[in-house]
């Protein structure tokens, strides 16, 4: 199909997705006046500032600035691909996705039926490992869950599974009609040299992982007997399973958000940890399977919200690589709180040995991710010996240096004084003579400046036509100067949606990046900001900036093209019109 038909056919799912009605399906709207707002589902929040524009087909957030139309909502709160949110969203309006061409729709076609064969030979084999564990032939699997207070409810509710032995999986799914080629590409087995199919996780307790749409894509096991083989193993990557793009038990915390919000997530190691958890009434935890994050995962629990409580072994704290993991979600926005464990306990260990109690205590004393950095550099170093203290506290202000906050700087300061047994005095002292000389960079650009004037004023003027408020409705916006090329590009929009009879801003998020200069649009859409006798006034005001913005282009041309004729005749008819021109600047 080519690109016009497509577009025609993305123009059809927004007009059969009403947006109210499908973010309404995924939160809770509350209509005010002409919009429907709720508490941001993509930042956390408790006043709401989270709008719905049913006319104009698109959503905006007034505190993070997350701004799209319906199909940029499901993409981001599914966490899924471009053409993923469109397939579902044409999934709900009944409609056919079509392809670009008829090689694009084949490739489509194929990568789609090869993908759903692998989910299906993963849900067997889910089912299949289940079956075992109540089988008769599993009890030395039951009496370990038993033996770590795991109940058959919750057994189900993670869908808990053995393998056996390395052959019965494979020929279970041979048996279902799956063959051989896309049994080994779904992950599920492995095949040997001698071309034989074997349980990629035999002989372990099964883990089944499953992701944010409720598929299970992958599986975690561990081993049942005493081996040198490691005790923990995933199954390989495939095109379902990137180890660093998914979080273990995601499934549930999607649901919990959807029931009841989530104010911060717990993020664990392992799968028992997580498991042992949940049970406890601790549901809204998470595993990354492994101590070293990604940005993919930082990324996908801000998805769910933008506190996280890490709560690794007793051992984390000196583990410099995991740190730096730590890192990665502080540098993607999130709010990192670490909860100190007992030396040598994981979550798992504090619930049975304290129950959920005693893990309560330790949320308790979750502490700021720079305070647990310093912590970290303490447990390095053994304080009572002069060398190992003057290590310390080189490496503890290199942290704090990091804090821009001078009352965190003070209490940090006083910590590492009262560790080390030196003045806080020196300390400071010793912070100041060691901060980087800045380097110059051009000045600041005054708020009040032309240029940010100008700014300003496009950003209004382009707001007021695109929502279509009364005092703009005949103005000819494409009549104006733009310095910004997405302000171009905004106004020839807005030209062209008045010839045809209907300016729709939702159709802006297919030509332009929501969090550049259309989310500042957006964002004047606040309170009265865009209403009544003073917007109007402003509107004026800022009309007059541009159009004097105008005015001093052509002046400055008319001036150079003085400068460089020789002709008389010529320079009268110039001299003419910039006088002209400079009246109407005057007024």
């Amino acid at each position: 199909m080519k690109e016009g038909k497509f577009t025609e056919f993305l123009q059809e799912l927004k007009a059969k997705n009403d947006i109210v009605d499908v973010i309404g399906s995924y939160i809770r709207l509350e209509r005010r006046g002409a919009g429907y707002w709720a508490p941001c589902p993509f930042h956390h929040e408790k006043t709401p500032s989270f709008t719905v524009n049913s006319v104009g087909g698109y959503y905006h957030c007034f505190g993070c600035g997350a701004s799209g139309d319906v199909i940029r909502f499901v993409q981001e709160y599914e966490n899924v691909e471009f053409m993923q949110a469109v397939q579902l969203l044409a999934a709900r309006a009944g409609l056919e996705v079509p392809a670009y061409d008829d090689k694009t729709a084949e490739r489509a076609a194929e990568l789609k039926k090869k993908k759903d064969t692998c989910l299906s030979i993963m849900h067997g084999a889910a089912r299949f490992y289940l079956s075992n564990l109540y089988s008769g032939k599993a009890d030395a699997y039951l009496e370990y869950l038993a033996g770590r207070g795991i109940s058959p409810t919750t057994v189900k509710k993670f869908g808990l599974g053995a393998s056996l032995d390395f052959t019965s999986l494979p020929a279970f799914l041979l048996d279902s009609g799956f063959s051989p080629d896309d049994i080994v590409e779904s992950g599920a087995c492995i095949r040997t040299e001698e071309g034989r199919l074997l349980d990629a996780e035999g002989k372990r307790l099964i883990y089944p992982i499953i992701n944010h749409m409720d598929e299970v894509i992958a599986f975690g096991g561990r081993i049942m007997e005493k081996t040198d083989r490691a005790k923990y193993k995933n199954t390989r990557e495939t095109m379902l399973f990137n180890k660093s793009k998914n979080l273990y038990n995601v499934n549930l915390v999607k649901k919990l958000k959807r029931a009841s919000g989530l104010s911060s997530l717990i993020m664990v190691e392992g799968y028992m940890d997580a498991i042992s958890l949940y049970q406890a009434g601790f549901q809204n935890v998470v595993a990354s399977m492994g101590t070293s994050l990604t940005k993919e995962q930082a990324r996908l629990c801000k998805r769910y919200s933008d506190s996280v409580l890490i709560s690794y072994d007793g051992d984390f704290a000196g583990q410099k690589a995991n740190l730096r993991g730590l890192e990665i979600l502080h540098e993607e926005g999130i709010r990192v709180r670490v909860v100190p464990m007992p030396e040598g306990m994981d979550p798992d260990d504090v619930i049975r040995r304290q129950g959920a109690e005693g893990y309560r205590k330790c949320l308790d004393a979750a502490m700021p991710l720079i305070d647990f950095r310093i912590l970290a550099v303490q447990r390095k170093y053994d304080l009572s010996r002069t060398d190992d203290r003057r290590d310390f506290v080189r490496e503890a202000l290199d942290i704090v240096r990091e804090s821009d906050r001078q009352t965190e700087r003070e209490e940090l300061l006083k910590r590492i004084s009262r560790l080390a047994d030196v003045s806080f005095a020196s300390l400071a002292r010793d912070l100041e003579a060691a901060r980087p000389e800045r380097r110059e960079g051009p000045p600041p650009v005054r708020s009040e400046g032309n240029a940010d004037l100008e700014v300003k004023a496009a950003r209004f003027i382009l707001a007021a036509c695109l929502l279509s408020k009364p005092y703009a409705a005949e103005y000819p916006v494409g009549s104006l100067v733009f310095g910004n090329e997405e302000h171009r590009k905004i106004a020839a929009y807005i030209e062209e949606g008045r010839r045809q009879g209907m300016v729709r801003p939702s159709g802006l998020f297919d030509l332009l990046d929501a969090d550049g200069e259309l989310g500042e649009i957006f964002n004047l859409d606040f309170g009265d900001n865009l209403d009544g006798p003073r917007a109007a006034r402003f509107f004026a005001d800022s009309v007059r900036v541009l159009e004097r913005r105008s005015l001093q282009e052509k002046i400055a041309a008319l001036n150079e093209r003085y400068r460089s004729t020789e002709d008389l005749a010529e320079r009268r008819a110039i001299a003419a019109e910039l006088n002209e021109l400079t009246k109407k600047l005057r007024k």
